[in-house]
């Protein structure tokens, strides 16, 4: 049978499994909570020392590591160390961090982050209020009683286990993994689905048939609101169950061709702005610029601004008389908000200073999670920017995006007077995914109630990166509409 190594998320201890191991222990199965190190000065790093001891401790030659919320980063960091004795990975409910993350990404209180990037020792986090815990997940399924006794089995978390970056080799690729969705916190598995088809490209090697996904209808501890059936789960998904997903019939979005013919213009490249350059055009051209989604892979290859995605979309734009611009920023992860802001804003000093570009004439145009980036541009309204599009954005922070700062939130960011806007052009997915879905009606309600000037362009049958996954003459359309529309607001 197997042995269970079990490792609870932030202020937690070994003790909130109990309810867990006994039916475990009673299946055959061995059990072994873990309690992380709470000394002020641990950090991440002793966390995951904490997870190998006891791997090193246990006679099994192979065990299954369970990682809760938090703890993932450790189960992980101490897979990559100890990868032949490793079964299998569980992500209870938790993020999918990759190499150089930090645990604070994730971190879905936004008192923790301002916290813990004020100046000087923050100290250790204080453990939740049982009022305060549905700060850091759903409750659902959890008495006041139950609230109680989760403050009472925790302790104060060190920040530095919050703060330090995971580092790993790879050595624990190959191990298969299972994922646990927690399904009242807002994700299950058609969520997951929909990323793995039409999300960043990180997400695809979900569909790898090594890993299997379980869904719990219930709020963010199982161990106390569904003991039972997670200790059911566990045991299937250590037999190697769960349900797989499927890659799309058809190739990565980095290898499909754009869905219209276009000419391949001039580029001229500029740090991190690409221009591509209408052939003939009388003096300076109005410009749009492209400004792509993400989080993407630090080593995306092709990167956003080479991928036949944006080459196709700046290039059909200088077909029509325009400049075509292409901005690659830095959005690695949902912290980084800021520092694309910064590359976004960049470029737009470049491109408008550029002799061949009309700088009174430019529109801005967001894509998928870039569509956060768009709120600084509804706060400063400047007079040369002519029109916003948005093409299936993401319009507010996503369940368990606390990490992102609230400036980045373009509901929230809309102005009173909406009037005062530039015309706005919003392209909508049919079948979107439910939550950014529900980012979009909020926004649109909100945008409607200013009597903000808006356009909505429809495509009924079509996915979150529509252009990609449906080469229809829907599809065709709605680009063909979307780019004429921001064009003629421009003047062009």
């Amino acid at each position: 049978m197997s042995v269970f190594i079990l490792v609870s998320g932030p202020f937690t201890d070994g003790r909130i499994w109990s309810e867990v191991a006994g039916p475990l222990r009673e299946s055959g199965a061995e059990a072994h909570p873990v309690s992380l190190s709470r000394e002020p000065g641990a950090d991440l790093e002793t966390h995951v020392e904490d997870v190998v001891r006891t791997i090193d401790s246990l006679a099994a030659p192979e065990v299954v590591l369970v990682g809760h919320d938090y703890a993932i980063h450790p189960v992980l960091g101490a897979a990559d160390r100890r990868p032949e004795r490793v079964a299998r990975i569980v992500y209870l409910d938790a993020g999918l961090p990759q190499d150089g993350d930090s645990a604070l990404a994730l971190v879905p209180d936004p008192a923790v982050h301002e916290r813990l990037r004020a100046d000087g020792d923050p100290g250790p986090v204080p453990v939740p209020q049982p009022e305060e815990w549905q700060r850091w997940g759903s409750t659902e399924g959890l008495s006041a009683e139950r609230l109680r006794l989760l403050s009472s089995l925790s302790a104060p978390q060190p920040p530095r286990t919050l703060t330090r970056p995971l580092w790993l080799t790879g050595a624990a690729e190959a191990v298969p993994t299972s994922g646990i969705l927690c399904t009242v916190g807002g994700t299950n598995i058609e969520t997951v689905e929909a990323l793995v088809r039409y999300g960043p490209p990180q997400f695809r090697k979900l569909a790898d048939p090594r890993v299997g996904f379980f869904e719990l209808a219930t709020g963010h501890w199982p161990m106390l609101s569904r003991p039972e059936e997670l200790a059911e789960v566990l045991l299937r998904a250590a037999a190697g169950e769960g349900r797989r997903l499927t890659l799309p019939e058809c190739e990565p979005p980095s290898a499909q061709p754009f869905l219209l013919d276009v000419p391949e213009l001039p580029r001229v490249r500029n740090g991190r702005l690409d221009l591509h350059l209408p052939q003939r055009a009388a003096g300076p051209r109005p410009a749009v610029l492209f400004v792509h989604g993400g989080p993407v892979p630090r080593d995306a290859d092709p990167g956003p601004r080479d991928s036949p995605f944006f080459l196709g979309y700046a290039r059909h734009a200088a077909s029509l008389g325009v400049v075509g611009a292409v901005v690659e920023h830095r959005l690695y992860g949902i912290t980084e908000y800021a520092r694309a802001a910064d590359d976004v804003a960049g470029a737009v000093e470049l491109l408008r200073a550029d002799p061949r570009v009309d700088p009174d004439r430019i529109a801005l145009w967001f894509f998928s999670g870039g569509g956060l980036l768009a709120a600084d541009w509804f706060a400063a309204r400047p007079a040369w920017l002519r029109c916003l599009a948005l093409n299936y954005p993401v319009l507010a922070p996503l369940p368990g995006w606390g990490a992102v700062d609230e400036r980045f939130s373009p509901v929230g960011a809309l102005p009173a007077d909406g009037g005062t806007l530039p015309p706005l052009v919003l392209t909508r997915a049919g079948l979107e995914t439910p939550q950014i879905a529900a980012t979009v009606e909020r926004f649109v309600n909100a945008a409607e109630e200013a009597k903000a000037p808006m356009e909505i362009i429809d495509v009924p049958h079509g996915v979150h990166g529509f252009e990609i996954y449906n080469r229809t003459d829907e599809s065709r359309e709605a680009v063909t509409r979307a780019v004429r529309t921001v064009l003629g607001h421009l003047g062009s």
